[in-house]
């Protein structure tokens, strides 16, 4: 798969006129997204002495998990982890419900900061769920996607050829700067050498660098913890529903 085209992915579900009023809604919300570092915590550092009060202590992670016997029924979970105990549930909570519109790729739509399942300004007008969910709640956000939207002549494929050039190899963080010379995230993987990398990019009110440092402050695996068991979490509240 060589990455989401969302016009081929819209055809597919809602008619044109709701595509294009949600297009309007996200681009009026747009302009309210903060990508700089706006928060009241700072990150633990082992260097500095900083009291705990102020220090980031929660990571919360929001997955959607779908039925494949019925497409239409969704899970949504929230967990929230404590950074300062080796990530520790502290939080649990599911909302299931029945969806009366198609899911359509890109309008997916504390002490504490939110790690959202999906993309945040890496997104082709700049404004995926995990900006759009900060920018209503107001809260810090991060957008942790696993698929590439084509945007600013980024592709997939461009992508792996980054990953898989020479002087980048032994790197686990790969800088995603679009035609226009704007940087819109970065590829991250877990593993060097690895090939499938997530892409983090500014959600709301934490700046690029903020987000990487605590993504990879959460990271046992590929998926930063929090997401992870936010996935895990909301896949297995809907077997338990399908067995009642």
């Amino acid at each position: 798969m060589e990455g989401i085209n969302e016009k081929e992915e819209a055809q597919k579900g809602s008619s044109p006129a709701e595509l294009g009023k949600w297009a309007e809604i996200q681009d009026t919300l747009k302009k309210r997204v903060i990508t700089v570092d706006d928060f009241p915590w700072r990150l633990a550092s082992p260097s500095e002495s900083e009291p705990q009060q102020q220090q980031l202590k929660y990571v919360g992670g929001v997955d959607v998990s779908f039925s494949k016997e019925e497409p239409s029924m969704a899970c949504g979970s929230l967990v929230v982890l404590d950074l300062l105990h080796d990530l520790r549930l502290v939080y649990q909570e599911y909302t299931c419900l029945s969806l009366d519109i198609p899911y359509v790729p890109g309008f997916l739509a504390f002490r504490e900061v939110l790690m959202v399942d999906g993309n945040g300004l890496l997104h082709p007008r700049g404004f995926g769920l995990a900006s759009h969910l900060g920018v209503i709640a107001n809260i810090p956000t991060i957008g942790v996607g696993k698929n590439l939207h084509h945007v600013d002549g980024l592709t997939q494929s461009g992508v792996r050829k980054l990953l898989e050039a020479e002087e980048n190899k032994a790197k686990g963080i790969i800088t995603l700067r679009g035609n226009s010379g704007f940087i819109w995230g970065v590829a991250m993987r877990s593993e060097q050498g690895s090939l499938k990398p997530v892409f983090v990019s500014v959600g709301h009110r934490v700046s690029l660098e903020t987000a990487i440092e605590i993504v990879n402050m959460t990271c046992k695996f590929r998926v930063p913890e929090p997401i992870r068991q936010a996935d895990i979490r909301s896949r297995e509240h809907l077997r338990k529903l399908k067995m009642k």
